[in-house]
């Protein structure tokens, strides 16, 4: 795993050498291990490594055989080793190890079409001296990074938006429209991001830049148009067992140990039993747990290493450290965010790294492919009660799959349909599954400041997605229009970036995720929905599978979201000081995001009720994030991005 950065001028005017040093200067946590640039009249490109494959031969930015191709990329290529043998059988030799060295020499002989070949996770920089073009991609579904900026005609890209504005020529300035989208669907929509002419390129896309500008281009996309009805479930359970087995046993390819976290949910149980199968001995395993105990699932993570004997390390966290930890947090997501989850991550991650452990395989990813988050389950309960809109027995089965949330626990009726009944019966709408959602989330925009809300007032962040929806979206079932905009919205903007992606990287760890495998992804596309979602029985091929692997708890127990403490982490009287100079009078004055007075009246209602909806959660975050984003990024001009120097830094120049 690594972190990438260059510039492509094609003026040649300045020694761009410098330039992308001080890039990777600002990302070095994402590789410690080593460093290098490859340098041409008028393109450099550079990476910082964390060394997980090929340790001693793998240093990049590497060259294909011919010395045409030269490659910085960020990931790793699972399947390398089959895609090793059959270059060979082609005729071309190798002198490394490396994945690095099969992906160039894999382009070199295929271009784009090589991705289709690849399973992995990856953002990949290519540059072609001969043709003097760029090519960039990302992987299928997000979990890398890969951001470009181009001013005045000059390409600067980076795995990280602050290695971009560790160059002076590049503004500093926050989107509206782009933070409207956050404050409702808790990410910016690719490619835009929360920065003015700060790009993101999307999953599962190329792009190509050369002297007559860019080119982007789609090569996979998430396809639920064809539902296999015929297969029964018995074989749909054997097909997934032999993908899932694949998947894994490809992700625990590695020159260092790979460990596991545990968290005590059927995601990482079933992950942690295929790894103990495939590969029998000894595990390390991670967990978070949490003092306040209605976020905490310590009992089951017990539970779980007591069966599978794996050697374990788990850390509580407080309030007090979500606290503490949470301007890193905002600094590494370089995002406004809504909840606290990361928080926990970072520091989950940093107890995996100070056990010097650099790879950790997680069980992300099958909630989206099997439908197993609470709002798959809502939008059906939803559509059950919107054929009997004044039923009071129909919303109460919204209390079943929501009991982690203290204040629905005991709700009367009318509280229910209050809190779910928004647009209940437009049942026809494509964003039916999430409307709910992101209008809970988007009663932010009625805290932003005065001139920001008359500047957004006109603009829906509906319009875009509506416009951008894949050919036969209509046709397709509730549940799966549901799983593509959860896959595609809040799975790669927030999940595997802001949750995954960014909080691991921070320390310095690799993420690797099963059922991200592109292969299972698509198998789970064309299953017939009840496979998925049972009633309100979420992930049941699943269960079925690991039933007897795991302990049976673990597969009974009711579903509980990972979520993290907010309102004791922000309006507690010993939070940092920092708390209180992000929510002062002159903080909202000088950032001229939301509007002081509006943001305060819920403020002091917290602090007289001692309570906090979700909504209340959501605006306290957003505010508290978005100013420390706005005063480590915008305000913060003279900020070096990044101190001391980069490890066995290499510089090839091309002569």
């Amino acid at each position: 795993m690594c972190g990438i950065a260059g510039i492509i001028d094609y003026d040649g005017r300045r020694n761009t050498t410098p330039a992308v040093e001080s890039m990777l200067q600002a990302i070095k946590h994402r590789g410690p291990d080593e460093s290098g640039i490859y340098h041409s009249n008028c393109a450099s490109i550079g990476n910082v490594r964390l060394s997980i494959i090929d340790i001693k031969t793998g240093q990049q930015p590497m060259s294909d055989a011919s010395g045409r191709y030269w490659i910085a990329f960020n990931g790793e290529i699972f399947n390398y080793k089959e895609l090793r043998e059959e270059l060979k059988n082609r005729g071309l030799s190798f002198k490394t190890e490396s994945d690095t060295e099969v992906l160039v020499q894999l382009y070199a002989m295929h271009g784009k079409d090589c991705l289709n070949k690849l399973n992995g996770q990856f953002a990949i920089a290519i540059w072609d001296r001969e043709n003097q073009e760029l090519f960039l991609a990302r992987d299928r579904v997000g979990i890398r990074p890969l951001f470009y900026n181009i001013t005045n005609g000059v390409l600067t890209f980076a795995s990280e938006i602050k290695a971009l504005f560790s160059q002076s020529y590049i503004n500093r300035e926050l989107n509206p429209e782009n933070l409207v989208q956050v404050y409702t669907f808790w990410s910016a929509l690719t490619p835009g991001t929360p920065f003015n002419d700060i790009y993101e390129l999307s999953p599962g896309h190329w792009m190509i830049f050369d002297r007559n500008g860019l080119k982007t281009e789609k090569y996979w996309k998430l396809d639920y148009g064809h539902i296999d009805k015929k297969l029964s479930l018995r074989d749909a359970t054997e097909g997934f067992n032999h993908l899932f087995t694949s998947a894994v046993r490809l992700r625990l390819r590695a020159d260092v140990e790979v460990a596991a976290y545990l968290s005590g949910g059927i995601d990482s149980s079933s992950t942690v039993a295929y790894i103990k199968n495939i590969e029998p001995g000894i595990l390390n395993t991670f967990s978070i747990g949490f003092t306040e105990k209605d976020f905490d699932e310590s009992a089951y993570q017990k539970e779980a290493v007591s069966y599978f004997d794996t050697n374990h390390r788990s850390i509580n966290c407080t309030p007090g450290d979500i606290a503490d930890i949470f301007p890193s947090v905002i600094w590494h997501s370089e995002t406004p965010l809504l909840r606290t989850a990361p928080a926990p991550m970072f520091i989950l991650s940093r107890l995996v790294r100070d056990n010097n452990i650099k790879v950790v395989i997680t069980g992300e990813g099958s909630d989206e492919i099997l439908a197993g988050y609470d709002i798959f389950r809502e939008a059906i309960i939803r559509h059950f009660w919107a054929a009997q809109p004044d039923s009071e027995i129909r919303p109460a089965l919204l209390k079943r799959i929501y009991p982690d949330i203290p204040h629905l626990r005991k709700a009367s009726p009318g509280m229910l349909k209050m809190f779910f009944g928004y647009r209940l019966q437009d049942t026809t709408d494509p964003l039916y599954s999430h409307l709910l959602r992101w209008n809970n989330a988007n009663h932010i925009r009625k805290h932003l400041a005065p001139d920001l809300k008359a500047h957004t007032e006109k603009y829906s962040p509906f319009e875009g997605l509506l416009q951008n929806l894949p050919d036969g979206f209509d046709s397709w079932d509730p549940l799966a229009k549901a799983q593509w905009l959860e896959s595609t919205i809040f799975m790669s903007g927030y999940l595997l970036s802001s949750q995954g992606d960014r909080m691991a990287m921070a320390n310095s760890i690799e993420g690797r995720f099963p059922f991200l495998d592109y292969r299972l992804i698509e198998f789970c596309a064309t299953l017939p929905a009840r496979y998925k979602l049972n009633g309100l029985d979420e992930k049941h091929l699943l269960k079925r599978l690991v039933a007897g692997s795991i302990p049976d708890s673990i597969i009974r127990r009711p579903k509980q979201p990972y979520r993290a403490p907010i309102r004791s982490v922000f309006m507690d009287d010993r939070a940092p000081e920092y708390v209180r100079e992000m929510l002062s009078a002159s903080k909202f004055q000088k950032t001229g995001i939301f509007a002081y007075n509006s943001v305060s009246e819920v403020l002091n209602r917290i602090t007289k009720t001692n309570m906090a909806s979700e909504v209340d959660n959501m605006l306290l975050t957003a505010v508290i994030s978005t100013h420390l984003l706005h005063h480590q990024f915008i305000m913060n001009h003279n900020n070096e991005f990044g101190n001391g120097e980069l490890r066995k830094l290499k510089i090839t120049n091309d002569k």
